[in-house]
């Protein structure tokens, strides 16, 4: 089935500039309303076009959360809360979680399909409940509103995950002819820098990346294979999801909305907790807002406050994905986060590049399970990443070398890197520099000036089109149907 890809060309020289012009004519000969109304139906045809079956389903969502949202600041406001909850949770989980927990009770083959974005409105929803509930929420919010802000298309499928008390406002008080030419342009550079960041980037890591791990299932790698695809992933899952959310936060800026930043630089972070403030900022503040906080936070003792830092982050690992090596990876970054929070009472402290490189280590580390197919391979993987399934270099490294080691082995290339031919060793190490330079030294891209961030634009356009023009069909995000 056929996705409308932020990166692939009908959505670029199609979708998104008819969306654009039907928003300004709809303005132009008919208003505010009009406007919305059309992108309410583009937002829903973007959707439906991967599967139209799953169409009702964000539909009937939408109807009967806002139907529920009304009934929420009377008489009975809380048993209606928990029958919003109850109901989008279940609807989560019988479309996500079904198949994993039929497979953990020996039921095995009760999976559905997943439907697109749906962690991602559901989770919206949720906090439109509650937070409509605690008076967060405008007291009226019409039908058209509610439905602009779950269905709009920039975050349907993949976020960032917006807060409707910062989101709603904005298209209640929206002006869609005001500076309608500004704003695209500048939404435009935006996007394009986001679209490079997929296409040039995360999509040229992948070569190195994919094979790497699809060879590990059945074969062990190498230690500078292991390094190699690891190092890859984490550029490769860090320009993709970033790249993404820039798009997002581009195409929403052209239709006159705000969306929150969703990255800032997390390969520079300088502790875990520093980490989870710059890494998909959105879902970090929803764990920690909608989860860690009404679990009692650190409000009930430091025990209970590690316990609720583990349960959050095993919650936030199960949320990307019905898998137990999903679980790992938050429970991972869960034992990350009671170490620092130990170590942070502690009357000593590292240097700052010491304590930088510990946490970017730690999070690379973490990305095995996050990317392996299952434990086996996973487990496998950290063995080569150790050397213990051997060490070995192509013979062109190996003539640079006076005597290669006895535990070196020489070969003519690497097998399971990949195609020697277009994915050699020397390419990948010029790469991986060029990725891991830019990550850890330049800065994001919300703090170039309007100068800089436009001659990154120009710089970027030629090549970003042509890998446009030229890919043979668009490459899915990673997180898509998460």
């Amino acid at each position: 089935m056929a996705t409308l890809l932020f990166n692939s060309r009908i959505f670029v020289f199609f979708f998104l500039p008819v969306t654009l012009a039907g928003f300004w004519l709809s303005a132009r000969l008919a208003g505010k309303r009009a406007a919305q109304v059309w992108l309410v139906a583009a937002s829903l045809f973007f959707y439906g076009f991967w599967r139209p079956a799953f169409l009702p389903l964000l539909v009937g969502s939408i109807l009967a959360n806002y139907f529920i949202g009304r009934r929420l600041t009377g008489a009975g406001g809380k048993a209606w809360l928990v029958v919003g909850l109850v109901g989008n949770l279940g609807l989560l989980a019988y479309f996500k979680y079904r198949g994993f927990f039929a497979a953990l009770a020996g039921f095995p083959g009760l999976a559905v399909i997943l439907p697109l974005g749906i962690s991602f409105f559901t989770f919206q929803q949720i906090m439109f409940l509650v937070d409509k509930f605690r008076g967060d929420v405008p007291e009226k919010t019409p039908l058209l509103d509610y439905a602009c802000f779950v269905a709009f298309f920039p975050h349907l499928i993949a976020g960032p995950i917006v807060r409707p008390r910062d989101i709603i406002p904005q298209f209640q008080a929206l002006r869609p002819l005001e500076n309608f030419a500004g704003r695209v342009t500048d939404g435009l550079e935006i996007f394009l820098l986001g679209l490079a960041k997929k296409i040039v980037l995360a999509d040229s890591f992948a070569k190195f990346s994919d094979p790497g791990f699809a060879a590990a299932v059945q074969h062990p790698l190498t230690l500078i294979e292991a390094w190699t695809a690891l190092l890859a992933y984490a550029l490769q899952i860090y320009f993709d999801f970033s790249g993404y959310s820039d798009m997002a936060i581009g195409i929403a800026k052209m239709f006159g909305i705000a969306f929150p930043r969703n990255f800032n630089s997390p390969y520079q972070a300088e502790n875990i907790s520093d980490f989870w403030r710059r890494w998909n900022i959105t879902l970090s503040q929803f764990l920690r807002d909608y989860l860690y906080v009404p679990l009692g936070g650190n409000r009930k003792g430091e025990v209970r406050r590690l316990v609720n830092l583990m349960v959050t982050m095993l919650l936030g690992g199960l949320w990307h994905g019905a898998a137990l090596k999903f679980l790992l990876w938050g429970g991972l970054h869960g034992v990350y986060l009671t170490v620092h929070r130990g170590y942070s009472r502690l009357p000593v402290r590292m240097p700052r590049f010491a304590a930088r490189g510990i946490t970017l280590a730690a999070v690379i580390l973490a990305w095995v399970p996050f990317r392996s197919q299952n434990f086996a391979a996973a487990a496998g993987f950290y063995k080569s990443l150790a050397g213990l399934n051997g060490i070995a270099i192509p013979a062109l490294f190996a003539r640079m070398l006076p005597t290669p080691p006895a535990c070196i082995h020489v070969v003519p290339v690497l097998p399971y890197l990949g195609d020697a031919r277009t994915l050699s060793l020397p390419l990948a190490l010029a790469m991986l520099l060029t990725g891991w330079t830019i990550v850890l030294t330049l800065p994001n891209l919300q703090s170039f000036s309007t100068r800089r961030k436009s001659l990154a634009t120009i710089g970027s356009f030629a090549f970003t089109m042509q890998a446009l023009v030229l890919a043979p069909s668009a490459v899915p995000f990673l997180y898509f149907q998460f």
